[in-house]
């Protein structure tokens, strides 16, 4: 049964890189970070009030570090999916695996030998799924996209720590979701706004309403199942994303780029099998 709540939230996730893709076509992708980012702020803002979390935080600096980081994820992932096929924009974006384990062994965790194969099967996979972008007038998309990853790796490092201090799960969403809001405000004070109808307004909506979907079913799916098994799942929005773009776009991937996607799926997979702290969480 967890294992479905993964392949839901995979799925819900999938959904939104649409509503992001077909939401790009009248409006910038930091106008589609702030709606996002506003209408997560109010549905947190609710939740902390009816489990009456306090949002009192001796730890600001952190969470203002992870915000802006979060931030800066969240937007270039949204900015690739506008320049690249869906599923190529997923996948660098789930290079946050591979970025997490690096972090995690500049913070002090040993890496073992299957640790650095992982990274190195990884990095042949990025380079696989990079190299059709010279050729397709894409690099600029792809390196944004891989950017999404080295900066969503970071974020969840900044989660990890967060958690780590015993920060509340609830009030650390919060506070990313207010970052993140103020940030795409200030930039959206010295750009261009784009009025929202009733079909963009629909999608923007679908952005926040899909994320934040896809966020519970996803941390469910952690809580409750096995950690190994709801990551490897967790690539399933690959082959969503995939499928979307092939119905909605006509996108069709190449079998190197499918190669490339099957590294970086693998290497993800290995990276969060070896960098678990200790051999009690081992499925």
């Amino acid at each position: 049964m967890q294992s479905l709540w993964m392949i839901a939230a995979s799925f819900l996730f999938a959904c939104m890189g649409v509503c992001v893709k077909l939401s790009a076509e009248t409006h910038s992708a930091v106008e589609i970070t702030f709606y996002r980012s506003f209408i997560s702020l109010l549905l947190m803002f609710a939740l902390v009030r009816l489990r009456g979390v306090s949002l009192k935080t001796p730890h600001w600096r952190w969470q203002i570090t992870r915000g802006l980081v979060g931030f800066t994820a969240l937007f270039s992932y949204f900015y690739a999916i506008t320049l690249l096929p869906l599923a190529t924009a997923v996948t660098l974006n789930y290079t946050s695996a591979i970025f997490l384990a690096l972090y995690l062994a500049l913070s002090g965790l040993r890496l073992r030998g299957g640790m650095l194969g992982a990274l190195g099967i990884g990095l042949v996979g990025v380079a696989l799924l990079l190299k059709p972008t010279f050729h397709a007038d894409q690099l600029a998309g792809g390196l944004v996209g891989l950017f999404s990853g080295v900066m969503a790796g970071m974020a969840y490092f900044s989660v990890r720590q967060l958690g780590a201090r015993g920060e509340s799960e609830t009030r650390t969403v919060f506070y990313f979701s207010l970052v993140a809001t103020v940030c795409a405000a200030v930039w959206l004070a010295f750009g261009e706004i784009h009025p929202v109808d009733g079909r963009s307004g629909l999608l923007l909506l679908g952005v926040a309403s899909f994320a934040t979907a896809a966020q519970l079913a996803m941390t469910r799916a952690f809580s409750r199942g096995k950690t190994l098994m709801s990551a490897a799942l967790a690539y399933s929005t690959v082959i969503f994303s995939s499928l979307f773009g092939m119905l909605i776009w006509g996108e069709v991937l190449g079998a190197a780029a499918w190669a490339a996607i099957g590294l970086i799926v693998l290497s993800g997979i290995a990276a969060t099998h070896f960098s678990r702290a200790s051999p009690v969480e081992q499925d």
